[in-house]
């Protein structure tokens, strides 16, 4: 599996995906709100498969991964290209603004990654690479034979399989939750698995 992700975003999360996604053959194209020559330093640290690009040509890749702070979600899915079915994975965590100190925010009945798939009508959003901080992630696992658990929910099942067979291509096991409405409520932040660390034998 050779994929193409975009990455819109270019902190810890997105780079600590890339850094799987690279190490397991896939290619990335990386971007911000900033400009492309801010994301030299980062490019080269990543090494070998990255691509800098706009907000827009990072998010015309048939995976894209939005990885930025919830207050700048509705910026950042602004005037992208139509989506026209293609994957956007949801990482985010609803802190008011952007930190954990700041307590989460209140989008009523709906899970947060529903508030994301209303600002990118026609993507199909999977929610997954949330539940654990980046640093955990990057850890190996403490029981030989195991492989840490990321959780995939959507209303798509094809793209709930393509996101969860890019997981397995990075070394996890995946669990699928559901839907967006109900497996998105168990994993956004303030959920009962957000922060737990799930491992399973391999």
């Amino acid at each position: 599996m050779d994929s193409v992700i975009g990455l819109i975003g270019a902190g810890e999360v997105a780079k600590t995906f890339a850094r799987f996604a690279l190490a397991s053959g896939h290619r990335v194209i990386l971007s911000n709100s900033r400009s492309m020559e801010s994301l030299r330093d980062v490019s080269a640290q990543l090494g070998d498969g990255v691509r800098v690009g706009t907000p827009a040509e990072a998010a015309a890749a048939p995976l894209v991964l939005l990885a930025v702070p919830w207050p700048r979600v509705p910026d950042a899915l602004r005037e992208l290209p139509s989506w026209d079915g293609r994957i956007l994975i949801d990482p985010t965590n609803g802190f008011r603004d952007g930190s954990p100190a700041s307590g989460i925010v209140d989008v009523g009945t709906r899970s947060t990654s529903e508030v994301v798939a209303s600002l990118a009508p026609g993507a199909r959003v999977v929610k997954t690479w949330n539940t654990n901080a980046m640093s955990a992630f990057r850890a190996p696992s403490p029981a030989t034979g195991m492989k840490r658990v990321q959780f995939v929910s959507g209303d798509d099942d094809a793209a709930k399989r393509i996101v969860s067979d890019l997981l397995a291509s990075f070394g996890f096991a995946t669990a699928d939750l559901g839907d967006l409405h109900n497996g998105g409520l168990l994993q956004q932040v303030g959920g009962p698995i957000a922060g737990r660390d799930f491992q399973l034998s391999s």
